[in-house]
């Protein structure tokens, strides 16, 4: 119940809570799905910050698939974004500050890929989309390339990392923000918060079984569900952002576990009181400011950006 999360959760986060929740009529479930992309990205707009100033952006296809470029000019590497969403919702405006951020704050240049959505696209349509930015952006990237990726994102980044792990060029490393990286009904974090604010654990089997449509089979494969892996220690170096109030922060810390158990290069960081979706407060709350911060420091050392880039870096 939501009443316990009161001692949990500060006022600041109830703030982003209560404004993110007042978007979403009461009948939101039961609407289209066009109809739910425009009030998700409504929210996204309430919410959007101002580019910094020196970043430019262009957008292009990568074939049939719409990308967003962020340049700088000052760091060697290139961080590759993948939006949540519930891998049904969103594209290159809902994470459009964000990623202009991370441009700004750490020097690297980005590409936001807008993959496609279910349910008119079940799986494997957006990782293969995924793969045909990451093989495009190879043949002219020659510094080290980071996957960054928040919710379904860091879902489609982890499964990225295992379908590359056999070809010759494997990402320098992967930063997950609150992932879902199996979806497991049993766990723990299922459980206790399976009514947690911003998500709740049927909302998170419901956006599982979209993305998949009625091939279940897929939920073995580790390209769709990565917890699935076998051989961890093939994950390029991890760093996992979980938030304590969120069904899938199980799911994060489970696999930076694995990875490391594996023999592996992983952390995890689980962010006290702050709820899933909590990027998007970054401007309104202490907690998810902190956290941005810690988020863009484990880019920078992933990507090896230059000390005069790189964000200050503040231990978890």
């Amino acid at each position: 119940m939501r009443t316990g999360y009161r001692q949990i959760i500060d006022a600041e986060t109830w703030a982003f809570i209560e404004r993110s929740d007042s978007f979403y009529p009461a009948d939101t479930a039961t609407r289209t799905v066009a109809e739910q992309r425009a009030i998700y990205d409504a929210m996204c707009r309430a919410f959007h910050a101002p580019r910094p100033e020196g970043v430019t952006v262009t957008d292009r296809l990568v074939e049939a698939v719409p990308v967003r470029e962020y340049r700088s000019g000052t760091a060697d590497a290139h961080v590759l974004y993948f939006h949540g969403g519930g891998f049904v919702v969103g594209g290159l405006d809902s994470h459009d500050d964000i990623c202009a951020e991370i441009c700004a704050r750490t020097g690297c240049n980005v590409t936001a890929v807008a993959y496609r959505l279910a349910p008119e696209h079940v799986f494997p349509a957006d990782l293969e989309d995924a793969l045909t930015v990451w093989y495009e952006l190879c043949a002219w990237q020659a510094g080290p390339i980071v996957l960054v990726g928040d919710s379904a994102g860091g879902t489609i980044c982890a499964g990225l990392s295992h379908a590359l792990r056999d070809t010759p060029r494997q990402p320098d490393g992967q930063v997950l923000i609150y992932p879902g990286l199996g979806f497991l009904p049993e766990s723990r974090s299922m459980e206790i918060h399976a009514s947690a604010p911003m998500l709740t654990r049927e909302d998170c089997l419901f956006y599982r079984d979209l993305r998949i449509g009625d091939d279940v089979g897929w939920l073995s494969d580790p390209r769709c569900c990565p917890l699935r892996a076998e051989g961890f220690a093939l994950f390029p170096p991890t760093v996992v952002f979980v938030a304590e109030c969120d069904p899938l922060a199980d799911e994060g810390i489970a696999f930076a576990e694995a990875i490391r158990a594996d023999g592996g290069t992983a952390r995890h960081v689980r962010e006290d009181g702050l709820v899933h979706g909590y990027l998007r407060a970054r401007h309104m709350a202490a907690r998810a400011r902190e956290s941005f911060e810690r988020i863009l420091s484990a880019i920078a050392d992933l990507g090896d950006v230059r000390p005069d880039n790189a964000p200050p870096v503040r231990k978890p």
